[in-house]
């Protein structure tokens, strides 16, 4: 009788036989299913709690990015014999400080600015009264459309309106959360600031083998080396580029430059949302301060030039091919963290995407996604 061959028999060996071995691959394949399930059940819970949690997580998010750009300061600190707690409390006077100047320094211009507003609104009117004028008259004729194509009675019954809150309370609820919030990120800070690795250390006692341990600590030191390099270097691009739009716009004929400049500084931490703002009000400005077309136009040509020297020029060649994000990524998820924390998230979204990145580069099981995210 012939044999048959080994490959035959060992295949015959493992595969399953009769009713038994559907059952088994029947319950397999519906525990994938399930175990898909409770997954996307469990990240809807994760999103819903960050999404109502927010007052809670954004500070905390902002305190551990900045202890990741800080860090290397207070070590520097420390070969000085400076103590953590001591250099901790150093770093963030003076981050404290930095803030508060730049705040004096454009606050004179914004207050100019601001007791202005009134008759900037009201030569905006005056130049788009042809525009509304239009659409009253459209407005009017939609509402004798309506009229001429209404059936029944008109409803006599009582409308109930409510109450809107008030200038002050409009402004007066965010100023506190936005108070609070800071308080919080620099109590938080400091002691992450002051505990050095402690918590880096505690995660390593906790890690099972050898090789979780080293994967561990080179994901910490190259998450807050390669965020350091990123925020250090997008705040001076930044910085750089708000001073190149500032003598631009001077040049340029607008008032307060140095204010504009700020603004467009600022809002450079916001991939492209933050260019579309900035020229839609240097735009606006020019429209109402400027007299001819030609310099109206000449505004915004030269901002977006300036900014799409900074994106595809400037930016690759001082970060290199290692930090830099694919962009259609950088918008869904800026997009995303823009409607899960507001322009909190907004701010925050590239640098927790760049650590994201350096987290799948150095797991090998996430390094395809790594490579998807990167540009």
């Amino acid at each position: 009788m012939p044999q048959k061959p080994e490959k035959l028999v060992a295949a015959e060996a493992t595969a399953p036989r009769g009713p038994e071995g559907k059952e088994q691959g029947f319950f397999r394949e519906l525990l994938n299913v399930r175990s898909a399930a409770l997954s996307g059940i469990l990240l809807l819970l994760i999103l819903y709690t960050l999404k109502i949690a927010s007052a809670f997580f954004v500070p905390v998010v902002l305190a551990i990015l900045l202890k990741f750009l800080l860090a290397s300061v207070v070590r520097g600190l420390g070969r000085l014999y400076i103590p953590p707690p001591l250099g901790a409390a150093i770093v963030i006077l003076a981050m404290l400080g930095a803030l508060g100047l730049g705040i004096y320094q454009i606050a004179a211009p914004a207050r100019e600015w601001m007791g202005k507003l009134p008759q900037t609104v009201r030569q905006v009117e005056r130049k788009l009264k042809s525009v509304r004028q239009s659409v009253a008259e459209m407005s009017r004729a939609t509402q004798e459309v309506d009229r001429l194509t209404t059936l029944g009675p008109a409803d006599k019954s009582p409308k109930l309106e409510m109450r809107r809150p008030s200038l002050g309370e409009s402004l007066l609820a965010p100023t506190q959360e936005f108070i609070v919030s800071l308080g919080i990120v620099i109590i938080l800070l400091y002691f992450l600031l002051a505990s050095e690795d402690m918590f880096l250390r505690k995660v390593v006692t906790v890690l099972p083998n050898w090789q979780d341990k080293r994967t561990a600590v080179a994901i910490s030191r190259q998450i807050e080396q390669d965020v350091s390099i990123y925020l250090i270097t997008i705040t001076a691009i930044n910085a750089l580029f708000g001073l190149a739009v500032g003598v631009s716009l001077y040049f340029l004929g607008l008032p307060a430059p140095h204010l504009w400049g700020v603004m467009a500084g600022l809002l450079h931490y916001i991939p492209f949302l933050g260019a579309v703002i900035g020229i839609g009000m240097v735009t606006l400005v020019a429209a109402v301060t400027l007299g001819s077309f030609s310099e109206i136009v000449l505004v915004p040509i030269v901002y977006l030039s300036l900014n799409l020297l900074e994106e595809y020029v400037l930016l690759p060649l001082v970060l290199g091919r290692r930090l830099l994000l694919n962009p259609v990524i950088v918008l869904l998820w800026m997009i995303f963290w823009a409607w899960l924390w507001g322009v909190p998230g907004a701010l925050m979204a590239v640098p927790l995407l760049a650590i994201l990145k350096i987290i799948c580069d150095r797991i090998q099981t996430l390094a395809p996604f790594g490579e998807f995210i990167s540009r």
